[in-house]
């Protein structure tokens, strides 16, 4: 990949509103060529999807989010891979990683209620034949998300003590 696909893939991770044209002035480079990469980039699955980060705390309609520790045992041939597909074709699975470590796959799901993401832990995870055993985390609070601070950090109004 060249160095001016990197650079808008980089511009368009911090902000994925820039236009091509605004892209090419901060680039230095013709609108043209810029409108071109974004468009390989596109039909490439390099870009995927533009999506926005939502601070889910400012509005009233929260979500549960949680986390999946997965064990399971690899399919001879395939390893993780049909285990890996069958978890994440789930409309409430989110991310899908295989890791290293202490568990195998790590599976953000994201649910209406805390009862809506056991269900999906209890009825649909945990009966995968390769499941060996799950460990779910809720998260409580976000303080940074792809980047993005959502507390304000607020000014200290102490007043100095000296001696």
């Amino acid at each position: 990949m060249n160095e001016l696909k990197l650079s808008i893939l980089d511009l368009l991770k911090e902000d994925a509103r820039l236009s091509a044209a605004t892209i090419a002035t901060m680039l230095g480079a013709a609108e043209e060529e810029v409108s071109a990469a974004i468009a390989e980039m596109e039909r490439d699955n390099v870009i995927v999807k533009y999506a926005t980060v939502v601070n889910w705390s400012k509005v009233d309609d929260e979500k549960v989010t949680a986390l999946i520790e997965v064990n399971c045992t690899p399919e001879r041939g395939r390893g993780f891979e049909n285990i890996a597909e069958r978890v994440y074709l789930y409309p409430e699975v989110k991310s899908v990683y295989l890791m290293s470590g202490a568990f195998d796959l790590l599976v953000e799901i994201e649910g209406k209620n805390l009862k809506e993401v056991a269900s999906f832990v209890s009825n649909k995870l945990s009966t995968i034949e390769s499941v060996i055993s799950t460990k779910t985390f809720f998260i409580l609070k976000k303080y940074k998300q792809d980047g993005i601070i959502f507390e304000e950090i607020e000014d200290d109004h102490r007043l100095l003590v000296s001696p």
